[in-house]
């Protein structure tokens, strides 16, 4: 009765993943991307991030390497050839991930596709395709609020190709992409201004997170407007001008909005279709990942549960197991560990502090603030954060959160303990490596909180 099986709407982390799951079970599949598969995470998100992240430190390391011997010749950065190299690898990855669906079997539909009804998708060359299960995993977009000259602003997407390196640049927002944002441009030499409607970032980790890192980016020299609102952009000979509404004003090279990630559902004709929408957009699932219309399905971003690449790579799995595979799988949200590659980055898992004490009737808090050895030959004054968080009852450790040198690689470790319910007793068993800073998660015997 149909063309396909599965139609798969967006080609990113979670649509890919269950696209090649539901095809290797026998299910014929279609996939149907706009850009470029991989999506947000290959190509605009994790990956380019994280080569601009590596590219940031090493003015940094430079300089700490003379503290250890060695003579460094005066460094200098070449903007468009980062660009270059970083486009080249963006492009292989997206082969590979074109070159997997196709040994899956699956075909690929370049351009959008437009739901005509439950069992149909419009292609961009004007054909029709049917299938009896659809798939929405279209993930997220940045968001631009309505202000006047919004139209010279950019957002994380258009960062990945600047043709000219900004030497002065206001970011608005203090979220994970604002700081991480902030942390590249300062990194590669630019002047970066941060401004925020609140007084310090990352709003929803762990306080004691928010003011070390804030604190920690002030020391590196980035200048934060907090309690401020952007409300225009003026063009003009110098640059932009950013009016904000105290009444002061600031004129830089560019302006990225870094506000936040909207799910991307307009103009699919999901409404059309009778799928329920949440207020922003996201569209609303069942622990199965069901929407309200039986043979509907999504995703990933799209259903603003948990916009982390590795929860929609599980929630495209757990789709087509439970599709196609005879095997009811409901993906877990909870305890799933996460990074900011800030600068300091942090690593953090379970619950926030705040969280912890509403959800538990006593808990206990472990923390240790140091300064790393990496930095004691060269004077840096860089310090990083450890916590633990215990529920005393159980002595379950409940949350997991550091701030420091190789704090997302740390916590990837320790994700294992918190999610699989190890005890601090467990944890104090266990003998530590040094010298380390992973150490200082075993070696914490008494409670500054509780």
């Amino acid at each position: 009765m149909f063309d396909f099986d599965l139609f798969v709407i967006g080609g990113g982390s979670g649509g890919v993943r269950a696209a090649r799951i539901a095809a290797g079970l026998g299910a014929r599949v279609a996939v149907a991307e706009e850009y470029l598969v991989g999506g947000t995470c290959v190509v605009r998100g994790c990956i380019p991030k994280k080569l601009f992240v590596y590219a940031a430190h090493f003015a940094d390391e430079i300089a700490l390497a003379e503290s250890f011997g060695w003579s460094a010749p005066h460094p200098s950065f070449d903007w468009p050839r980062l660009i270059e190299n970083k486009d080249r690898e963006i492009n292989r990855l997206v082969a590979l991930y074109e070159e997997t669906l196709g040994k899956a079997g699956v075909e690929i539909n370049r351009g959008r596709a437009i739901m005509k009804d439950v069992h149909t998708v419009e292609l961009a060359d004007g054909s029709a395709a049917s299938a009896e299960t659809i798939l929405i995993s279209t993930g997220g977009a940045p968001f631009k609020p309505d202000i006047p000259g919004i139209e010279h602003a950019i957002t994380s997407n258009e960062a990945f190709h600047l043709q000219t390196f900004p030497k002065r640049i206001l970011i608005a927002g203090a979220g994970y992409i604002a700081v991480e944002f902030a942390g590249i441009f300062h990194g590669l030499g630019s002047e970066v201004f941060l401004s925020y409607r609140r007084d310090k970032v990352l709003r929803g980790f762990d306080e004691d997170l928010r003011d070390h890192l804030t604190a920690e980016m002030k020391r590196k020299g980035i200048n934060f407007c907090f309690e401020t609102n952007l409300r225009s952009i003026e063009k003009g000979a110098d640059g932009l001008t950013a009016h904000f509404d105290k009444g002061d004003s600031l004129t830089v090279d560019t302006v990225m909005y870094a506000t936040g990630r909207l799910p991307n559902t307009k103009g699919i004709g999901l409404e059309e279709a009778g799928v329920q929408l949440a207020p922003n957009g996201a569209v609303v699932v069942d622990e199965f990942s069901r929407t309200n219309i039986p043979n509907i399905y999504a995703v990933g971003d799209v259903t603003d549960r948990k916009a982390l690449t590795p929860v929609a790579i599980k929630e495209g799995h757990a789709f087509a197991l439970t599709v196609y595979g005879n095997n009811p799988v409901s993906p877990e949200h909870d305890d799933v560990p996460s990074a900011v590659f800030s600068q300091p980055p942090i690593g953090t898992v379970g619950l926030t502090e705040d969280e912890a004490r509403i959800k538990h009737q006593a808990i206990e808090v472990y923390r240790s603030e140091f300064r790393p050895l990496k930095y004691t030959l060269g004077g840096s004054e860089e310090r990083a954060l450890i916590k633990l968080i215990v529920d005393r009852a159980s002595d379950r450790v409940i949350g997991a959160h550091m701030i420091g040198p190789d704090a997302p690689e740390i916590i990837q470790g320790i994700g294992i303990a918190v999610k699989n319910g190890l005890t601090k007793a467990q944890f104090d068993r266990t003998l530590a490596i040094h010298p380390s800073s992973a150490e200082e998660f075993v070696l914490m015997p008494t409670p500054v909180e509780s």
